[in-house]
């Protein structure tokens, strides 16, 4: 009689091992962004409170809950698509898209609005941080909607899964960038 060993956490995770080998890869870069954000943040938090006065919080407000519920889309894309209801499941990844490109014309119009009033990457060490860490994230918010795209008219639930997990990533960064960078007085 052989006794089966206990699967490992690596074996439990759902979906391919190398795409949360590049989620916690991304959340890490993202992690020392932020940390480097804050750190530098510690010799000037004057300059830096300052500097925050000229961000659209409003808009960033408006996209915190554009990206979460774009990211609820995507985790009832997978229930619907496990339900055999596949038009749904497609329909949910599309409208997930979408908001992601609502994200994105809303982020333009904030950096558009900067470009306007001059303030650019070289304005002060605060808006080099904040165009590194919100473009960084922007150009992840458009793989994503091209991602949710492709796995929309490839809709196995493997797919979806993890389509749906990178999307989360991207959410979970937004929801930490929002309050550190916009927010954090």
């Amino acid at each position: 009689m052989s006794e089966q060993a206990e699967p490992s956490i690596l074996e439990e995770l759902p979906g391919d091992f190398l795409m949360w080998v590049l989620i916690i890869s991304e959340l890490l870069v993202f992690g020392a962004g932020l940390g480097a954000f804050l750190s530098v943040r510690l010799t000037d938090p004057a300059g830096f409170a300052e500097a925050q006065q000229h961000l659209d919080r409003t808009g960033a407000g408006l996209n915190t809950v554009v990206l979460i519920t774009s990211g609820y889309l995507a985790a009832r894309a997978l229930q619907f698509r496990q339900a055999a209801r596949r038009g749904a499941a497609r329909l949910a990844l599309v409208a997930a898209a979408a908001l992601g490109v609502v994200f994105l014309v809303i982020k333009g119009a904030e950096y558009a609005d900067k470009a306007a009033k001059g303030i650019n990457y070289d304005t002060h060490p605060f808006f080099m941080f904040y165009y590194l860490l919100t473009g960084f994230h922007a150009a992840h918010v458009v793989a994503g909607v091209i991602l949710l795209l492709l796995v929309a008219w490839r809709d196995a639930p493997d797919n979806i899964e993890m389509g749906a997990a990178f999307w989360h990533m991207v959410d979970l960064v937004w929801v930490l960038l929002f309050p550190i960078v916009y927010l954090l007085a």
